[in-house]
């Protein structure tokens, strides 16, 4: 939920529930001071029997009327307690029973005891109060409603240089040449936005070039020593007879060499793709790749005595034909080199995933270091970086690369 639909329910709620509370309590109020007044006149009426019978000594003629009614009632010696009741009205006109407020009272005439009881009726007042309590949900529903379309037009101008931002950072791109422009904003809080995301991207930018230039000074810089160790060891081994010590530390320092190239390869490697500086992407049709691969490893699979089994269907994904090469090698590497002698390599490829079974040992790899840099088994003759630079492959192409056991086979799923 994006942060002023969040404001503005919060608000509008705040606004109705203050509103109805107000109103609520305003109904009551309007009620109370609207039936003191009905009591007021009540009293009026009482005090004109009083006089009118202190005048004449008897009671007052009864008149009938529409919205008030006198009556007295002979109680001997009895004591009438004085007090305001809620009651009914009997309307003559409208021939209905209408709601009441009524006095009981008590006067002495002749030394006889009357109760009087005055009722007035409270159709006037309660039909105030109605029409006062619809007014005052109209004025809530319309206050509600102006704020509402207030809220969102308001914050919603208010919030469009941060969404302008906001995009601009979605579709920023380390290898475009373009920089983030900042929007125009009157707000203090956004102008503060728009020169951070600015000097921030100028400062990845800048530490973008240096690790570019870093890696490519680093690839020709390492390999040149590399190559003149190589190119010493072959003058050295042609400048005469060995003994068998001596040749057993010549192979160790060829497969020293050997492993230092592979491992600078990949390492830089790794480094482009985590960088996004291998830009070659194409269709490539991954039935045609896999069986392309499977050929270069058929001597290895005849090595171990492998049984090869590929179920391909054609699959076309956009990527690095040389990254995919890297992919596919390391995966199949990996089926053989921890495969068993007269093992099997099942293959399987459709348009959701690419599988990769390989018997080996009867046992579970670690799903959460098998993927993390050189972490391999013992037996392992490679640099532990095969498993992480197809993983970040596959990442960088908005692929996932897991790892499953189910005896006998050890799998590998490329999921598109």
């Amino acid at each position: 939920m994006r942060l002023f639909e969040i404001y503005n329910r919060v608000s509008l709620l705040a606004v109705v529930a203050i509103i109805l509370v107000t109103g609520v309590v305003y109904y009551y109020t309007i009620g109370v001071i609207l039936t003191d007044q009905v009591d007021k006149d009540l009293v009026v009426e009482e005090n004109e029997v009083f006089d009118y019978v202190r005048l004449n000594h008897q009671l007052p003629q009864v008149f009938k009327s529409n919205d008030q009614q006198i009556s007295f009632t002979p109680v001997g010696h009895s004591v009438v307690t004085r007090k305001y009741i809620n009651t009914t009205f009997w309307n003559e006109k409208e021939k209905e029973s209408e709601s009441g407020r009524g006095l009981i009272s008590s006067i002495n005439v002749n030394n006889i005891n009357y109760q009087i009881r005055i009722i007035e009726s409270k159709v006037e007042t309660e039909d105030l109060v109605r029409i006062i309590f619809l007014i005052t949900i109209g004025l809530i529903v319309l206050i509600v409603v102006v704020l509402f379309v207030i809220n969102r037009i308001l914050i919603k101008k208010l919030w469009k240089p941060f969404y302008g931002t906001l995009q601009q950072l979605k579709l920023f791109n380390l290898t475009d040449k373009d920089d983030i422009e900042p929007t125009n904003s009157k707000i203090e809080e956004f102008k503060e936005l728009n020169n951070a995301v600015s000097t921030m991207t100028l400062r990845v930018k800048d530490d973008y070039q240096n690790l570019k230039h870093f890696i490519d000074n680093a690839s020709h810089e390492l390999l040149t020593p590399i190559a003149v160790i190589n190119s010493k060891l072959d003058t050295l081994v042609q400048t005469g007879n060995f003994s068998e010590r001596q040749s057993e530390l010549l192979t160790d320092l060829y497969e020293t060499v050997t492993k230092l190239t592979k491992l600078n390869k990949a390492m830089l490697l790794l480094s482009k793709i985590e960088n996004n500086l291998v830009n070659d992407s194409q269709p490539i049709n991954l039935k045609n790749s896999i069986e392309a691969s499977l050929n270069l490893f058929h001597d290895f699979f005849l090595d171990k005595s492998l049984t090869v089994s590929p179920y391909l269907e054609d699959v076309t994904v956009n990527i690095s034909k040389s990254l995919l090469d890297v992919l596919l090698n390391n995966l199949l590497t990996n089926a053989v080199r921890h495969n068993k002698a007269g093992g099997q390599v099942v293959i399987s490829l459709n348009e959701y995933q690419l599988t990769i079974k390989n018997t080996g040992a009867d046992k579970e790899l670690d799903g959460s270091q098998i993927f993390q840099r050189f972490k391999k088994s013992g037996e392992s003759e490679g640099n532990g970086l095969g498993l992480t630079l197809s993983r970040q492959i596959c990442t960088s192409y908005g692929m996932k690369l897991v790892y499953n056991y189910a005896p006998p086979f050890h799998t590998f799923s490329v999921i598109f």
